[in-house]
């Protein structure tokens, strides 16, 4: 299949669509676009953009998934058609990815398909708690509601992944000028001192100095393959961590290493009671509700546990019993699942989890942040402590040969 780019007009309303279609070759997609009520004017092949950087530009951030959900919400719910609201957005997009997505929408709404299904084929930028919730919306004639909704939890959603990011932001900036600040110094410092010792007979540099310097003298003469084993090591850690055993790696140690441990499972709890509160507020069924949390926890442990937990709730098992005692899952969330499921209030049980670990992942980061300064201070001194060593001992070292009158 290829993708073609294509103008063509509305036969009802005479208006110009451009978008892409997806067809074998020229004639098939002309076909589609006669299919959808559209006059073709000219359709030509779209050149695939590849690598990181298209990537980066075909990117569509969560803020202006946001903004687009807000939006589509305030026109639908002013009694605006699907299709008139989208071509309003889009003409007050200004991320240029996201309007060619809109486009495609445009078009396959006007060809008959849900909008639920024209979201679906945009995985990149609608996963499936967008879909999920859309679909009910669409199907309960509550489409605002939904939208409505769903820009409340990826706001939420961002805001916390935004605080756990930078709590990281601090400790990578002081290990990243801590490593300039060394290999500065033992590239151009310490090879000054080895050129004084080398005139002079007999004089021996101390062990920690010998040991900078092979260091020293190795980055200075092979410095391409310094670049090209990080670089290498990099590419190869990036593209293990996408695998299945990679990612399930990472997850595991995300939830067992301190303190890591803490955060990341409450953040697992406030996404998972988060997602599943905005699922069951839309009414989307109980069993759907569950897979498409699964998908949005960001954690294949997790997601495991909520799988697991899903056909105990298939075979009759309530969902609080079905994750009570899993070693994945706090023991708040069952216990207040459980009182939602007795009192017919899921949703607000669900709610006030959300907010409780939101507001314990905030503590959590601060406390982690408390740990992390002190204990870069200590790793910071003791590398400034060894690089300080490296060079004025051999100074010291001179001074006392000549004191001795050696």
């Amino acid at each position: 299949m290829l993708t073609y780019s294509y103008k063509a007009r509305n036969v009802k309303t005479g208006e110009v669509v451009e978008a892409e279609v997806e067809a074998a070759d020229e004639q098939g997609a002309a076909k589609v676009l006669i299919d959808r009520g559209l006059s073709p004017v000219d359709i030509k092949v779209k050149k695939e953009q590849t690598g990181s950087l298209a990537r980066f530009r075909n990117r569509v951030r969560p803020k202006q998934r946001v903004i687009f959900s807000r939006q589509l919400a305030t026109m639908v719910n002013a009694g605006l058609p699907l299709v008139q609201s989208l071509t309003t957005v889009r003409g007050q997009t200004k991320s240029g990815a996201l309007k060619d997505i809109i486009n495609v929408i445009i078009a396959d709404v006007e060809a008959g398909s849900s909008f639920a299904d024209a979201l679906s084929r945009h995985p990149r930028v609608f996963d499936n708690v967008y879909v999920s919730l859309v679909a009910a919306g669409e199907a309960s004639g509550t489409l605002d509601t939904s939208l409505e909704r769903l820009a409340n939890q990826q706001e939420k959603d961002a805001a916390i992944i935004s605080k756990v990011r930078g709590a990281m932001v601090y400790p990578a900036l002081v290990v990243l000028v801590l490593i300039g600040i060394v290999v500065f110094m033992m590239t151009t410092v310490l090879p000054q001192v080895q050129n004084i010792y080398k005139g002079i007979p007999g004089a021996k540099l101390p062990f920690v100095t010998t040991l900078l310097l092979g260091a020293a003298n190795f980055i200075i003469n092979f410095w391409w393959l310094v670049i090209l084993v990080i670089a290498a090591a990099g590419f190869i850690l990036t593209r293990w961590a996408r695998t299945t055993g990679g990612q399930s790696t990472l997850d595991d140690i995300k939830l067992k290493i301190w303190p890591l441990r803490p955060l990341f499972q409450k953040l697992y709890m406030a996404r998972f009671a988060r997602t599943a509160a905005t699922l069951v507020a839309s009414g989307v069924p109980m069993i759907k509700m569950l897979n498409t949390a699964a998908d949005a926890v960001g954690n294949v442990h997790v997601a495991g546990s909520i799988h697991k937990a899903t056909e105990q709730v298939k075979g009759g098992k309530a969902l609080s019993d079905s994750l009570k005692g899993d070693p994945y899952f706090l023991e708040l969330v069952p216990d207040m699942i459980h009182i939602g499921e007795q009192s017919g209030a899921l949703q607000d049980m669900l709610t006030k989890v959300a907010d409780y670990y939101e507001n314990e992942v905030d503590e959590q980061i601060a406390a982690i942040s408390t740990v992390i300064e002190p204990a870069l201070m200590i790793v910071v001194g003791v590398v400034a402590l060894t690089i300080v060593a490296a060079v004025l001992l051999p100074i010291y070292s001179l001074a006392g040969k000549n004191l001795t009158g050696i």
